[in-house]
């Protein structure tokens, strides 16, 4: 629905425990006409790209990811290939207690943005699911809302939205309080401050201001930080939303 609505290219990786790095990164094929190896690239060379149950795969698979979500670019058999811009991984998993799946390393949990807790749908939207057409036909009939050049305008508006010293003073508290409180193992890291102070910007941007406020960080901070932070009590399950929202009161408004 996304990429449908922004004009993007997409593609669905489904992760399964048999899926080898080759499937995403894509894999060289003997061309026998002109006796020679012709790489196929592999769907992670897509604008948009899901990696749909992305825990059901082993962490060797997982790790295809690693390079591309960093630094938007794939090594493949000794060649760095670009890939398109804008782009962009969404990943859903399933819950960590079922049988076959494998828990996302912190470095790779690093480096997705932000997490969304869906939940169950309130009454209404529930209702309206029911009673309502198949909503993967709903997307079949989407129209683009904006084009690829618009979203990278955008992004660049964003990155020039203006964050004041104080400001980022409020960041790096936030970020050392997580550094310093006894019951996480590990705290943010220096890509999870960049990841909040971008997040931040955006979220500046979409209330049509030019300058961020705390606001702003408060409203980003529990998407940036449950999937990232691991309670000591607990070293797999990750902390939630509502527990990071205690930070906000633990850390003064510089």
């Amino acid at each position: 629905m996304l990429a449908r609505s922004l004009g993007l290219d997409f593609h669905r990786i489904q992760f399964t425990s048999d899926l080898l790095p080759t499937d995403i990164v894509g894999v060289s094929v003997y061309d026998r006409n002109n006796g020679s190896f012709k790489f196929h690239p592999g769907p992670i060379f897509s604008q948009v790209v899901l990696a749909d149950e992305v825990n059901r795969a082993t962490p060797k698979t997982q790790s295809a990811l690693l390079e591309a979500m960093e630094e938007h670019q794939v090594t493949a058999e000794g060649e760095t290939r670009a890939l398109p811009e804008p782009f962009f991984v969404i990943a859903t998993q399933n819950p960590s207690h079922q049988i076959g799946t494998f828990p996302l390393p912190e470095s790779q949990l690093d480096r997705f943005l932000i997490r969304i807790e869906l939940g169950y749908p309130d009454r209404d939207a529930e209702r309206a699911l029911l009673q309502g057409v198949e909503r993967r036909q709903l997307v079949q009939n989407l129209t683009p809302c904006m084009q690829p050049g618009e979203l990278a305008e955008m992004q660049a508006l964003t990155r020039r939205v203006h964050a004041a010293p104080a400001l980022i003073d409020y960041v790096q508290a936030l970020v050392d309080h997580t550094r310093r409180a006894p019951e996480f193992t590990a705290g943010l890291s220096p890509r999870a401050a960049l990841s909040l102070l971008s997040a931040s910007r955006a979220w500046a941007l979409l209330a049509r201001r030019d300058i961020v406020i705390p606001e702003d960080v408060q409203a980003v901070l529990p998407c940036i930080a449950s999937h990232r932070l691991v309670p000591k009590l607990n070293g797999v399950k990750r902390t939630s939303s509502e527990s990071v929202v205690g930070m906000l009161h633990a850390v003064g408004i510089p």
